[in-house]
């Protein structure tokens, strides 16, 4: 792997993962030092955060890892909105629809994957991340998957804010099991019904999370 490449993807990595949070200063020569790399390929790994809006320049700054506010929220789902629900459609229109059954009652039995001892939720995400690959599988529309995978980038970040809740959870892994259960069925306007049942529940719950946390905040701070 090409050391820009290597660069890219830690860093990518450690802001998805909130190691690296909202606002830190991605100095060259600090992070160049941690990552082993020199300030040549850690400038296009750089680069390419800051065309991904995932990092951005600040005069005297330099380049900072972005915000990710409840207004970059709302037009975040907006976008998703749209990609999402048109997936979910074309994959009832053009998919197979054997693996949408499975899939459907694997995620009806999710619930029991929301355990103590996977704090992380790893083995509920890996189950939802197989839904999304069977959907770009079954769309049969390139232009769109890409638009997709480079949406999930910082839907991957939204989690955090979501807190892993694990009631909120359980209840998505039912709006998912509906919208493979809707594809499995080939009906398109109920799968992308379902798609927007869902991201409305889930922009929903982010607000609700965030604003109780900026109130304990007031309250404590």
């Amino acid at each position: 792997m090409k050391a820009s490449d290597r660069a890219y993807a830690m860093l990518r990595e450690d802001i998805v993962e909130w190691r690296l949070v909202p606002g830190t200063v991605l100095g060259e020569v600090e992070q160049a030092e941690r990552l082993g790399v020199s300030r040549t390929p850690l400038r296009e790994a750089l680069a390419r955060l800051t065309g991904e809006g995932l990092a951005t320049a600040q005069r005297g700054r330099g380049v900072v890892v972005s915000e990710l506010s409840l207004d970059h929220l709302g037009e975040l789902f907006e976008l998703r909105e749209a990609l999402e629900c048109k997936a979910a459609a074309l994959a009832a229109q053009r998919g197979d629809r054997e693996p949408f059954v499975v899939l459907r009652d694997r995620l009806l039995a999710a619930p029991a994957l929301l355990t103590d001892d996977d704090p992380q939720r790893s083995e509920y995400y890996a189950l939802s991340a197989e839904l999304d690959s069977a959907i770009d599988g079954a769309i049969a529309n390139s232009y769109l998957s890409q638009a997709l995978e480079g949406l999930r980038v910082h839907l991957a970040r939204v989690r955090r804010l979501a807190k892993d809740d694990a009631a909120r959870l359980r209840q998505a892994a039912v709006e998912h099991a509906s919208i493979a259960g809707a594809i499995a069925e080939g009906n398109a306007p109920l799968a992308a019904a379902a798609t927007a049942v869902h991201l409305n529940n889930s922009l929903n719950h982010i607000k609700a999370t965030q604003h109780t946390s900026e109130h304990r905040e007031a309250i404590h701070g």
